[in-house]
């Protein structure tokens, strides 16, 4: 120990002890939140599943979306994904990191929060859920093919030709409906993940946590697997569950 600090008083011991024993009693049982994680889960699966079947639909919105971007004066997708085949290495990871980091960081963050941040915990798991459902309820009402599939646009599937892939063929895959592009859930996601992160420590180094968000928008565009026009969508959805379920303040210490 440091000769220049000073041990902590009893009084500092009580405090520490306080405040841990009322961030255990503010953490939901551990049973009822996988359980409930655990459906929420299955009900989206099950949903977005249900929301399959409309492939002629799905197409159609997608050329829509496409012109409206071009309208709109957006950049078309095609310019990021061509820099990105300029290295195969380069390709290959943002493959991976569309196939492997999205639920996991999510995953871990709600584990972390749970363990570290209580308060923090039930707003993560509440905005995760009101974006979520939001979310699944456009995947119903507008199904869009990905830009992947869209051959008159020049864009390829980068996971299928460089691995590793997520999907199968869209006729036989039973695990996924690949005509729910709209929103992007990967980026809204990766925004709860840092805007949770941000708000839930006070480290100076937090804010490099947007790198995740950004870093999910390159990837998920550059893979043509959603158009810019999803994440905005998801952007303003998320905007708008975040004026109402705010993120609470840090009153307590840090505790990593």
């Amino acid at each position: 120990m440091n000769l220049l600090e000073r041990p902590p008083t009893p009084a500092r011991r009580t405090a520490r002890r306080t405040v841990g024993d009322a961030s255990a009693a503010a953490r939901p049982r551990p049973v009822r939140e996988l359980l409930l994680i655990a459906v929420l889960f299955t009900a989206y699966k099950l949903g977005r599943l249900a929301a399959a079947g409309r492939v002629g639909e799905a197409f159609g919105n997608a050329r829509r979306v496409w012109d409206l971007e071009r309208r709109l004066g957006l950049p078309a997708e095609t310019g990021l994904q061509h820099a990105l085949l300029d290295s195969q290495a380069l390709v290959h990871a943002a493959n991976s990191y569309y196939a492997y980091v999205h639920f996991p960081a999510t995953a871990a963050f709600l584990l972390w929060t749970y363990w570290r941040r209580p308060g923090h915990y039930r707003w993560a798991r509440r905005t995760v859920v009101a974006l979520t459902t939001s979310g699944l309820a456009l995947h119903l009402l507008v199904p869009l093919a990905p830009p992947r599939m869209l051959g008159f646009t020049g864009l390829i599937d980068t996971g299928a030709r460089f691995g590793p892939a997520v999907y199968g063929a869209p006729q036989t895959d039973t695990v996924a409906n690949q005509y729910a592009a709209m929103p992007s859930l990967h980026i809204g996601w990766a925004l709860i993940v840092a805007i949770g992160l941000i708000a839930a420590t006070r480290t100076r180094w937090r804010w490099l946590w947007l790198a995740h968000p950004l870093l999910t928008v390159a990837v998920v565009v550059g893979t043509a697997n959603h158009y810019w026009l999803d994440g905005i969508v998801v952007g303003a959805l998320l905007t708008a569950v975040l004026l109402v379920l705010r993120p609470p303040a840090r009153t307590a210490p840090e505790t990593s």
